[in-house]
């Protein structure tokens, strides 16, 4: 069992940014791959961002490719978002998730554990 918990979310103008976390729980988290996802209110989740177990593969959304950057510190047993040059079309719902396969993948059907989620919000 992994217990997932995200931070960081909050209110920030457009182009400003914000770091995202999500802690791990338990003493695989490296062997895990995570997923970063949102969703905004009466839209589907949506995959944003993923990172292999190792760190070195990422795969990333259209949306977000060039603004966000996924990163891992399997020594804290966390994973983290940086979201860079925020829009307000960014607002939503962050969900980070984590699965024993460890290889980056963007189908959310795949990951095992989700975190409860934290908002962030933009202002144009």
């Amino acid at each position: 069992q992994v217990q997932l918990v995200e931070s960081g979310g909050g209110l920030v103008q457009a182009g400003g940014s914000l770091r995202l976390s999500c802690a791990a729980s338990g003493r695989t988290f490296r062997s895990y791959a995570v997923g970063w996802f949102r969703q905004a209110p009466g839209k589907e989740r949506e995959f944003i961002a993923t990172i292999n177990a190792g760190g070195g593969t990422t795969y990333y959304a259209d949306s977000v490719k060039g603004r966000f950057t996924i990163s891992r510190d399997d020594a804290k047993d966390t994973a983290y978002l940086q979201m860079n040059s925020l829009k307000p079309e960014d607002t939503a719902l962050y969900y980070c998730a984590v699965h024993r396969d460890g290889f980056a993948t963007i189908l959310d059907s795949r990951y095992n554990y989700w975190g409860q989620g934290t908002q962030v919000t933009v202002s144009s």
